[in-house]
């Protein structure tokens, strides 16, 4: 029995963090039992745990999911924590006597930050006029033999420290991005080791600070005041080193005007055109560090995950292009920055630019717009390696100009992302698929840089809501995020409380100050998905007045006469419905209003379930009364007497059947099959429509249309942009022409993660691991894998907050199947096997089918294998009763329908070749036909 992956506040051995509570998790593997009977926390003041701050002692109310143990907890204190578990099994000890199964798992720590404990240190500047970036600096007089070290520091825009010229931590884009008017996070670093090294030494040891501009200072966001630092127009720093000598003493070291301010040889930096540095510049005289205003927002501990280096990538050519220009491609899109190995003469400007694809063979970044993504260097003749400190780029190929003997071997490109760990891993017999899969995951790295941005590369890289929301439940399938989007919704949660409410479209906001509908309940639906994909109600409590003050907000808007549907909203926005399409054309075909109308129905109805769970009886009566209110209000409105919507749209039928709108399901499901039919099987959705199609479509039975959704190689669709080479999400269906050819500058990224969204459907219904509503934090779930020819196998694991479930299929051959399962300690599933004959459930030998109900698998805690031969075979049979479309989608079949002429008229692509007998007979005349079925037979006998 093993405990494992132990964290506080969904964090592992946190240092400095803010802690309003400490809620413990963990989880059990290898294990004799299958459920934990007890479970027992300890706190401590050592690591050897002797000097105990609490024992819970042996609790049967212990959640391996989340407890929160009250702890006093004392600023810049190092706690230590172990956890011990009792399963429901007996084994034998060295004795041989039996006793109760039971684990107690590594001590893990975590520590505060300052807390409410003041500050010594200052927050200092200098002279901001000079555009060459300041460094910071402070002579140390280490007195005694150092037993701790702390670095506690906050830089504006953007800082790096460093101790005798050694990096003080491995983190990037410090202090990160919020509401800097709201609140201002610093970071805590344990220099021990770092002062350690300098023992002995009791003059000369320096710590150094540099500050870019950053989020803070720097050119960022839409509006005037952006484009030269909307939240401040000077750098400023906060730094305290906190010393504590082995003899009991302790010594603060904290900014204030003793510190010296030299200028680096970095002239320019802003995160959307990069960073300039001249290394011929003269040293200029040294000056004091002055006193400043404090930032408007409140010092506070850190919520940011830590962004570090992950990934590298070496160039896979070195193109010389028809242009003449020297290009790296990296084949691999991505979010970071790079090292380049030069030593040119000096003086030589080196000038190296970023983009996302090439044209016509060359370099190409118009689609960054006004983002100038770029690194200049000017040498002094030595060699250096380059590498950018206050910028990022979002980027596959690299111009270089300037360097004369380019190499391959010279440049590294570097991933940069906030830290997580992998949670899910998906795999199927279809390579297009998987890269599919591969390409939503780097969407979610390169847009998740400490905030959940749209796009990495162009002068955007925004905290989009309606973005983050609709990938929020895929980026949990593929990552931990529950630290990082806590930090994002405590963001959106501050902007709110100064906007009555109001959730502006981008978190956090350089400006933007307009909202709608989808976008904005991000509130709402965030906060539900993490506590249904966790089971921490934590998130509630802290989110609860965040997302109840939205739905306050749109109800004061919609007032009387329903106002809130009258304002902008970008609706389905980018859906391909629109009546009058055009190249520019974002507003897809659904109505606004009653998308506008149902979302505050739904969001109010997830007040109210959130009141539900943390005891807020008041509140979850009143919104969910709202919430009925409104969802009656939608049918009157949109749909006929027979429930029929009104809204002729895939998106429309789609939220129909996914909200239970009509009293005449069936009615909804052969509207929505004829407009896919109408389509040529096609999707014409948006932001609102796509990420929950094809969930709804499996949900509602039509398993067949969501798979030809996610399988179709043509515009648009995923694999589309795969065979195009993508290897990130796109923004538009058609951000590249089949040609190539970019579709457009205006609004047109090519690593864009909202419609990635479909890896969701993947984990849930094409390899079969669900989350259940009623049952939070993944202690059961559904399994209902639903198998596909053309894939051949899907193999999905998800590492929950319960533990590691697996689930897989693979086709044996056309009629038989293997389903392979496994399920944690403390776990459950219901497992649905798909065509399954009667008889497979009477097999009691078989772990699978030992527990059945209704038909239905009960799998406690282990691994599981079974084949069976299926009730329907997977062999794709063709006959006259195939609609035109499946049959002209086959290549060999369609190369001979070609040979013998027929026309198949666009009406008729949806009806069966008899249909079309019956309906048009010109277009299926009767020897054409015979000819038709005679292949067909030979065909399906091969």
């Amino acid at each position: 029995m093993q405990i494992y992956d132990c964290k506080v506040n969904h964090l592992t051995n946190p240092l400095g963090f803010r802690m309003t509570r400490t809620v413990f998790s963990w989880k059990v593997k290898n294990a004799i039992g299958k459920q934990q009977t007890e479970a027992r926390i300890q706190v401590a003041a050592d690591e050897k745990m002797t000097q105990i701050l609490n024992d819970t002692g042996w609790s049967k109310e212990l959640d391996s999911l989340a407890s929160s143990v009250e702890v006093e907890l004392k600023p810049t204190t190092r706690y230590y924590w172990n956890v011990s578990v009792r399963s429901n099994a007996s084994v034998k000890n060295e004795a041989g006597d039996m006793i109760t199964e039971e684990a107690t798992g590594a001590v893990q720590w975590f520590e505060t930050g300052k807390r409410e404990q003041p500050w010594t240190g200052k927050w200092i500047t200098c002279n901001n006029k000079e555009a060459r970036h300041p460094i910071f600096e402070k002579e140390i007089c280490l007195k005694k033999e150092v037993e701790k070290a702390r670095l506690y520091i906050c830089g504006l825009g953007l800082y790096e420290s460093y101790y005798n010229g050694k990096r003080i931590g491995d983190e990037y884009l410090t202090p990160y991005s919020n509401d800097y008017t709201q609140w201002v996070q610093y970071q805590t670093y344990d220099v021990t080791n770092l002062i350690g090294e300098a023992a002995g030494i009791t003059s000369g040891n320096k710590i150094s600070i540099i500050l870019g501009n950053g989020w803070y200072k720097g050119r960022f966001g839409f509006s005037e005041e952006g484009k030269n630092g909307y939240w401040g127009k000077e750098w400023k720093l906060i730094a305290e080193l906190q010393l504590f000598y082995k003899d009991g003493t302790s010594e603060i070291i904290g900014t204030d005007d003793s510190w010296t301010v030299k200028r680096s040889n970095i002239t320019f930096s802003n995160l959307y055109d990069g960073e300039h540095q001249d290394d011929t510049l003269e040293t200029i005289p040294e000056e004091l560090a002055v006193f400043c205003d404090a930032p408007e927002g409140t010092l506070s501990d850190r919520m940011s995950l830590p962004v570090r280096m992950h990934e590298t990538f070496k160039p896979v050519k070195l193109l010389h292009t028809p242009a003449g220009e020297e290009v790296f491609d990296l084949g691999q899109e991505f979010a970071g920055i790079f090292t380049l190995r030069v030593q040119e003469p000096k003086g030589t400007k080196i000038h190296i630019q970023t983009g996302e694809v090439l044209q016509n063979d060359n370099f190409y970044n118009d689609n960054l717009r006004s983002a100038k993504s770029e690194y200049i260097y000017i040498s002094d003749g030595k060699e250096h390696i380059l590498m950018p400190h206050f910028t990022y780029f979002g980027y596959r190929y690299v111009k270089v100009e300037g360097v004369h003997d380019l190499k391959k071997e010279d440049f590294t490109g570097i991933a940069l992302y906030s830290e997580m760990k992998e949670a899910g891993q998906l795999e199927t017999g279809n390579p297009l698929v998987n890269r599919l899969v591969e390409n939503a995951r780097w969407g979610l790295k390169s847009n998740f840089i400490d905030v959940p941005t749209d796009c990495p590369q162009r002068d955007e890289r925004l905290g989009w809501t309606g973005d983050a929301q609709v990938f929020s439940p895929t980026a949990t399938y593929l990552e931990d995020t529950y630290a990082f989007y806590a930090k994002y919704l405590y963001d959106m949660g501050k902007e709110q409380s100064h906007r009555g409410g109001k959730v502006a479209d981008v978190i956090p906001s350089p400006g933007v100050d307009s909202t709608a509908c989808v976008w904005g309940d991000a509130a709402c639906i965030m906060p539900w998905n993490l506590y249904l994909f966790y089971g921490d109600k934590a998130i509630l409590e802290d989110q609860f007045e965040s997302m109840k003050s939205w739905v306050d907000y749109v109800r004061k808007v919609d007032g009387d006469n329903h106002g809130w549907r009258y304002v902008f909203h970008y609706g389905d926005w980018l859906a391909l419905d629109n009546p009058n399409p055009g190249p520019e054309t974002v507003m897809g075909g659904t109505d606004e209003e009653f998308i506008a109308n149902l979302y505050y129905a739904v969001s109010a109805g997830l007040v109210a379930k959130a009141a539900g769970v943390i005891g807020k009886k008041a509140e979850q009566e009143e919104y969910q009364k709202l919430s009925e209110e409104q969802f009656e209000i939608v049918k009157k409105e949109y749909y006929s007497p027979t429930g029929r919507c009104c809204i002729k749209t895939q998106t429309a039928l789609l939220l129909t059947l996914k909200y239970n709108l009509s009293g005449n399901e069936e009615l909804v499901k052969n509207q929505l099959r004829k407009l896919y039919e109408k389509n040529n099987g096609k999707l014409k959705t948006g932001f609102v429509g796509t990420p929950l199609m094809c969930n709804i479509l499996s949900d509602n039975g039509m398993e067949d249309i969501a798979y030809g959704l996610l399988l179709n190689e043509e515009y648009p669709g995923w694999l589309y942009e795969v065979k195009l080479g993508a290897t990130t999400v796109w923004e538009r269906w058609n951000s590249l022409l089949p040609d190539g050819t970019i579709s457009g500058i205006g609004m047109n990224s090519m690593n864009h993660y909202s419609y990635g969204s479909i890896v969701e459907w993947m984990f849930r219904h094409g390899a079969g691991i669900n989350t259940v509503d009623n049952m939070p934090g993944l202690r059961k779930i559904s399994m209902a894998p639903t198998p596909n020819p053309e894939l051949g196998f899907m193999n999905a694991s998800y590492d929950s907050s319960c533990g590691t479930y697996k689930c897989g299929w693979k086709l044996l051959s056309d009629d038989e199947i293997q389903i392979t399962a496994e399920v944690p300690f403390g776990g459950q599933a219901e497992l649905i096997l798909p065509y399954a004959p009667k008889e497979i459930f009477e097999d009691k030998d078989n772990l699978v089918t030992a527990n059945v109900k209704d038909g239905i698998c009960i799998l406690e805690p282990g691994t599981y294998e079974i084949q069976y031969k299926l009730t329907k075979s997977m062999k794709k049979e063709f006959s006259l009763d195939s609609t035109c479309r499946e049959l002209l989608k086959n290549a060999e079949i369609k190369a001979f329908m070609d040979e013998e002429k027929w026309d198949v008229p666009l009406q008729y692509l949806g009806n069966t070749v008899n249909e079309m007998h019956e309906l048009f007979p010109p277009a299926a005349p009767e020897e054409r036909m015979e000819r038709l079925e005679e292949f067909l037979v030979n065909f399906n006998n091969r």
